[in-house]
C-alpha cells in the first residue's frame, strides 16, 4: 500500500489541464477562465450622478442660492445643452453629469418652485458624483485561471465582453461494476441492489465543473466489462466503481490491463478506500474506486475532484482542510490515515459513532470528515482537528 499523498501526486501525473474553449458569456457561470479578459470599456463610461437632485457648479453651490433649472439628465436621456452660472439640471442616479456642472445637490436638500430651486446646504467639486472610469477602465484585465462566479459574470458584462475563453469541462465516464446491481426504478431481485454509488458521483462531479456521463452496468464478465470500457475510450477520466479487489469476481484490473491500461498503483493506506487503482488507459486518466458507498464517496473527495481541479486549471493541491474543535473524543487512529465522518456545528465537530463504509444515510447526515494521520493519538473534546468540508 501506498500514502494518500503519494498516491494523489500519482493521480495529478495522470492528466493536465484541458484545452480552452470560447463560451457565451451567458454560459460562462461556473466556469474556470482559461485566458484573460480584457475590459472593452470604461466604467461607468462617463461621470454620472450617484443620487437623485440637481446638478450644478460648485462655484454656485451654497446655502439660499436660487438657480434657475434649464433641463434634465435621466439615465439613457442626457442633457446636452449648455450650463451657464445660477443654472442646473434636475438630474436621476445613473445620468451623466452635464458640462460645466461638478456637483450634486440632493433633492431633499432642495426646495423647488417652478423652474427655480432654492439650495438649503452648500456643496462641494465631487460632492455625490462618480467619475468617469471609477470602477475601471479600458484594459482593466480580469486574469486566469479564475472560478467564474455571478458577480464575475456582472462584471465581464460591463466590460463588454460577450463570449470567453473556459476551460473545456473534463468528460468523466462514470462505470458501474457487478451482477448485483440495478439501476433505480428498476426492480431488483432478492440478492440485488440498486446501483447508487454512481449517481452520487455524477452529482458530485456536475457540482465541481466537470460533465459526467453514466454507462451502463458492466456486469461480472470480460466481455461486458471489455464492451462497457470500449463506450468510454473517448473520456478525459474514466471512473470506475467496484470491482477493484482481488476477489474472484473483481476484474477491472485485470481486464483493463489486458485492454493496455498503465496501473500506477493499487492500494491506499486509507480507511474508507483502500482498493483503490489509478492508471491510464488510452488517452484516458483512469480511477478505480471501491464499491462500497462510502469509500468511492471519500475516495471521490480525496482524489477524483483535485483531479478534476487540476484538468480545469485550478492547480494542483488535495481537498483543502480547516481546523475544527471536537466536540466528542476519539480513539487512537491505526496505521491508516482516516477520514471519519462528522458534523460541524458552530460550537464544534462531533464525530459519528458509527463509521461503517456501507453507510449512506451517516454520509448523508456528514456534511465534514475529519481527517486523522496514521497513528495518531486519542483526542478529547476540545482539541483541534483538521476537517474537510463536503
Amino acid at each position: 500500500m501506498i500514502s494518500v499523498s503519494q498516491a494523489l501526486d500519482d493521480i495529478f501525473s495522470l492528466a493536465g489541464v484541458l484545452d480552452p474553449e470560447l463560451v457565451p458569456l451567458s454560459k460562462a457561470s461556473g466556469r474556470v477562465l482559461a485566458k484573460p479578459a480584457i475590459a472593452l470599456r470604461n466604467q461607468p463610461p462617463f461621470a454620472s450622478s450617484a443620487m437623485d437632485g440637481y446638478a450644478l457648479n460648485a462655484d454656485d453651490a451654497q446655502a439660499q442660492t436660487i438657480l434657475n433649472v434649464v433641463g434634465e439628465s435621466a439615465a439613457g436621456h442626457e442633457y446636452t445643452g449648455p450650463l451657464g452660472p445660477m443654472e442646473c439640471v434636475r438630474i436621476f442616479t445613473g445620468a451623466p453629469v452635464p458640462k460645466g456642472a461638478n456637483c450634486v445637490i440632493i433633492q431633499e436638500d432642495v426646495d423647488r418652485s417652478g423652474d427655480k430651486i432654492t439650495l438649503n446646504t452648500n456643496g462641494h467639486q465631487g460632492q455625490n458624483i462618480r467619475d468617469l472610469g471609477i470602477d475601471f477602465k479600458v484594459g482593466f484585465t480580469i486574469d486566469a485561471p479564475r472560478l467564474l462566479t455571478s458577480s464575475d459574470i456582472m462584471l465581464l458584462a460591463a466590460m463588454n465582453v460577450s463570449d470567453v475563453w473556459v476551460t473545456k469541462k473534463p468528460d468523466v465516464a462514470i462505470i458501474s461494476t457487478g451482477d448485483e446491481l440495478v439501476q433505480p426504478g428498476e426492480t431488483p431481485n432478492h440478492d440485488q441492489i440498486i446501483a447508487s454509488n454512481a449517481l452520487g458521483l455524477h452529482a458530485l462531479l456536475e457540482l465541481n465543473g466537470a460533465s459526467p456521463r453514466i454507462l451502463p452496468i458492466a456486469r461480472d464478465n470480460e466481455n461486458s466489462l471489455k464492451s462497457v470500457l470500449n463506450l468510454a475510450n473517448s473520456a478525459d477520466l474514466i471512473v470506475t466503481i467496484g470491482g477493484a479487489s482481488v476477489g474472484d469476481h473483481d476484474l477491472v484490473g485485470s481486464i483493463s490491463k489486458a485492454l493496455g491500461m498503465q496501473q500506477k498503483f493499487y492500494k491506499v493506506a486509507m480507511r474508507p478506500g483502500k482498493p483503490l487503482m489509478a492508471g491510464t488507459l488510452g488517452n484516458s486518466a483512469m480511477i478505480g474506486l471501491p464499491g462500497n458507498p462510502v469509500s468511492s464517496m471519500v475516495c471521490g473527495h480525496i482524489f477524483m475532484l483535485p483531479l478534476i481541479r487540476k484538468m480545469l486549471g485550478l492547480g494542483q493541491e488535495p481537498a483543502s482542510t480547516t481546523p475544527a474543535k471536537l466536540l466528542s473524543p476519539l480513539q487512537e487512529n491505526g496505521l491508516r490515515e482516516h477520514y471519519m465522518r462528522a458534523h460541524q456545528s458552530p460550537s464544534g465537530v462531533r464525530v459519528f459513532s458509527r463509521q461503517d463504509s456501507s453507510l449512506m444515510n451517516v454520509l448523508s447526515d456528514a456534511n465534514c470528515l475529519i481527517k486523522r494521520p496514521p497513528l495518531d493519538s486519542a483526542r478529547n473534546i476540545g482539541d483541534t482537528v483538521s476537517i474537510i468540508k463536503l
